[in-house]
């Protein structure tokens, strides 16, 4: 297969798809990959090593889009959807659910299109999500911080307190991989942290996990809207696959938090949980709404593409491998990687996706041959 890798153009995304030593194991395996030059520049991998590596190196990124599979990082931006084409494969995070527009689009270009944060292990977990939502939730502290700052709209508030003044108050919504990783930071730095889930195992691991140092709470209307009462930073951490995030947050809750507290919404690539979200850029990260500062960048990762970039591209290669090398067997032969087929020929072939769409979700073993 002819396997085409464009250097991203979303703001501030400086993630590639595949580091040259993936690109290497694609050449063994008999594939072509064509590489647009300067896409893994920013993060350390010049156009010699993927050369060396035995791609061909293409100075436009048309010619990157002429592959029979596309892989990249995230979504077809407004001008990359040209290039796109009926019979084509189409392998990124893309977050359909959150962009109608978008998923529409893609349709009327009748491409085959596999979302990385569909695709499901056999214990129903996000292996292709998992990378990004563990650096994401990480970072969700980090940037919560930022948001705090007086100079950011903050309430001028020290995460961890200092000796004689108490640690701020760190709300988790959701218990997944973003939850458990913001909690992991939080509690590290000594703040004051609530988690909360709908899952009562979860919760109880949490608590094994850290005892004291970290209270649970079941997820209801009811015990955010107390738990968001007293709250310096809220992160928003709930993910359903292939749907749009559940809205948590409405702006009444909001009004009910001290002013300044800050909102980091790692959702945000599905909607967002609060009535207030909306998407912002690593150019221009923070708006402040109700008094609350918000932080809803869709690209979060991106922020440290390297280290982005080593999980990701690790993670995703052997499905690569799979897929290039006969899509059809590929998903026959594994219903979790199946899962991440979002669109199939010009239709929708996720049920999740398509009850957000409003539209009937196509048998896809009918659609690719």
């Amino acid at each position: 297969m002819h396997i085409g890798i464009p250097k991203e153009i979303k703001n501030h995304e400086f993630r590639v798809a595949a580091t040259p030593a993936g690109v290497a194991e694609l050449v063994r395996n008999g594939h072509a990959v064509s590489v647009e030059a300067g896409a893994g520049a920013a993060v350390g991998f010049a156009d010699a090593a993927y050369r060396a590596a035995g791609a061909r190196i293409v100075d436009q990124a048309a010619e990157a889009y002429a592959a029979d599979l596309v892989f990249k990082v995230k979504e077809p931006q407004a001008n990359e959807l040209p290039w796109l084409r009926r019979g084509q494969w189409l392998f990124c995070y893309l977050h359909l659910a959150a962009v109608p527009d978008l998923a529409r689009a893609l349709l009327d270009q009748g491409v085959t299109a596999l979302a990385f944060e569909t695709v499901l292990d056999s214990a129903g977990r996000t292996p292709l999500l998992a990378p990004m939502s563990q650096i994401a939730g990480r970072l969700a502290i980090q940037m919560g911080m930022q948001a705090l700052e007086m100079k950011n709209g903050g309430r001028g508030v020290l995460l961890s307190g200092v000796p004689g003044v108490p640690p701020a108050r760190v709300v988790i919504l959701g218990g997944g991989v973003v939850g458990g990783n913001a909690a992991r930071v939080a509690v590290g730095l000594g703040a004051d942290v609530i988690l909360l889930d709908r899952a009562a195992e979860r919760l109880r691991v949490f608590d094994d996990q850290y005892g004291g140092r970290l209270k649970t709470r079941f997820s209801h209307q009811e015990n955010i809207a107390e738990c968001l009462g007293d709250a310096d930073l809220v992160v928003g951490a709930a993910y359903v696959p292939g749907r749009r995030a559940p809205r948590l947050i409405s702006r009444e809750m909001l009004r009910a938090m001290p002013r300044g507290a800050a909102l980091v919404d790692v959702a945000i690539d599905q909607g967002g949980i609060a009535e207030t979200s909306h998407p912002t850029t690593h150019t221009d990260p923070f708006y402040v709404e109700e008094g609350i500062v918000h932080y809803c960048v869709a690209n979060m990762p991106g922020a440290v593409a390297r280290t982005a970039t080593l999980a990701l591209a690790e993670a995703i290669l052997p499905y690569l491998l799979r897929l290039a090398a006969g899509p059809k067997a590929a998903l026959e032969a594994d219903p979790g990687f199946a899962a991440g087929l979002n669109l199939a020929a010009g239709q929708v072939a996720h049920e999740g996706l398509a009850q957000d769409l409003g539209e009937a979700a196509a048998d896809w073993h009918t659609l690719i041959h």
